[in-house]
């Protein structure tokens, strides 16, 4: 057995083989249903060389009425048993879907079946199988979802811990499919060192890719003992090397927390979609468009971890290369500034409004989409014009703002997932029952919509 640290976290590497696994075992075995707009592909693992030891689950959403994709939006689970196992629900994340679905995009969440204390390298470097594994369930998904375009069409990669290097290895092995990328601690080694795998070459078509390195301050920053205080030596390290080279990357740092996702969905969805908006061609099978040129602004690196010097114009800004993080435009810049502030990024518009409400006797249920912005909180339920009922009733969420489907460590819906369904105990009944009800959405900024 022998001991490294992975960027992010220390990673314990036993020699011995890995036995794959013949049949989905615990905790691996109990997931929600790819039914349409879902679809999921499995593969078992594999004993064969450069191949993934593991077996591992694609599951994709597909926004309804969708005709031709632009891309595939990647949400990927970070390193261990319990990180892996969240991998399950990230294609239900109603928030995430919002972005995939403003960009005609799909949602793809591997699960990796990573045995508890295996080496996570074996699918989080993506040179071990996870690459070749991940376009063969893009092209198998294609086929069974009637898209076929899943296998051409651009990524844009979000990655906690272990993902993050996945999604950083991906972007320097593949910059011409990759239209951004968010590595939410951990990055892909570009420097050699001793007991770590080999880096990874550093292109000029990779620097071009949007990247942005995001990190608790308890990472490193501000925390320089424990567990998790290699993430911002390793962070700086990927950094300082690709930014010196004029690479489009930007460092944003959690002021409150250490390894978990708290906040940071409320920047990272802002961002790609940001960076999407710029990248996407407008027709499939052409180039992802260059980020405009002597565009974005520029912040210096130091207000990452040291609030307060302001973002500018990037023609405006003097300093020294590698010591400023890039961000997309100006509103990026003004919610990257709150976000390395207290993570309150402000909001002042209201979620779109529920649809579908249905009544079959006391129970109710309907339909919404997540605010781009902000997320979706919960729904208000009113009963003949007075209020009736909060669902949830008390939402909470230890990892950040409270979520109407909960949040796992690695920044996935919990299981299983929440319905928009309430049952009204008090309703009348029989002859007396004639009642209408509305719902109402709530963002986690706490704006209603209509």
């Amino acid at each position: 057995m022998r001991i490294f640290t992975l960027a992010t976290a220390l990673v314990i590497v036993f020699t011995a083989p890995v036995s794959p696994l013949s049949a989905q075992q615990p905790p691996y075995d109990v997931f929600p249903p790819a039914d349409p707009p879902c679809f999921r592909v499995r593969y078992e693992a594999s004993a064969r060389p450069g191949e993934l030891v593991f077996p591992v689950n694609y599951t994709i959403w597909i926004p309804p009425g969708i005709r031709e994709l632009r891309g595939v939006v990647v949400h990927q689970h970070g390193c261990g048993e319990g990180s892996c196992k969240s991998g399950l629900t990230g294609a239900f994340d109603l928030h995430w879907q919002a972005l995939a679905r403003k960009h005609s995009c799909a949602l793809l969440a591997p699960s990796y079946e990573q045995p508890e204390k295996a080496n996570c390298q074996l699918w989080c470097d993506p040179r071990n199988g996870s690459d070749a594994a991940f376009q063969k369930a893009l092209a198998d998904l294609g086929t069974k979802s009637g898209h076929p375009e899943l296998a051409t069409v651009p990524w844009a990669l979000w990655g906690h811990s272990g993902g993050g290097h996945w999604a950083g290895g991906m972007v320097l092995l593949h910059p011409d499919r990759v239209a951004a990328a968010w590595l939410r601690s951990g990055v892909p080694a570009v420097k050699a060192a001793e007991n770590k795998p080999a880096p990874y070459a550093v292109s000029e078509t990779a620097l071009g890719v949007p990247v942005m390195c995001n990190l608790g301050t308890k990472e490193g920053v501000t925390v320089k003992e424990g567990r998790f205080a290699g993430v911002w030596p390793g962070v700086e390290t990927f950094f300082t090397t690709l930014r010196s080279r004029g690479a489009l990357i930007g460092v944003a740092v959690d002021p409150l927390t250490a390894h978990e996702c708290g906040n940071q969905r409320y920047l990272a969805i802002p961002w790609l979609d940001a960076c999407l908006t710029a990248r996407l061609p407008e027709k499939n099978g052409v180039p992802l468009r260059a980020m405009p040129a002597g565009g974005g602004w520029i912040a210096p690196l130091d207000a990452a971890a040291q609030p307060g010097s302001p973002a500018v114009p990037a023609g405006k800004y003097s300093g020294a290369l590698e010591k400023s993080a890039w961000l997309p435009d100006e509103a990026i810049a003004k919610a990257w500034t709150q976000y390395v502030k207290d993570t309150v990024i402000p909001d002042t518009t209201p979620p779109p409004a529920p649809a579908q409400l249905r009544v079959t006797g006391n129970e109710l249920t309907w339909e919404a989409q997540a605010d781009l912005e902000s997320g979706l909180a919960g729904f208000v339920i009113e009963r003949d014009g007075q209020f009736l009922a909060n669902l949830p009733q008390d939402a909470k969420n230890v990892f950040g703002r409270p979520v109407f489907q909960g949040l796992q460590y690695s920044d996935t819906p919990v299981q299983p997932l929440v319905q928009m369904h309430f049952t009204d105990v008090t309703a009348k009944s029989g002859a007396e029952a004639s009642h209408r009800y509305r719902v109402i959405a709530v963002n986690t900024a706490g704006l209603k919509s209509r």
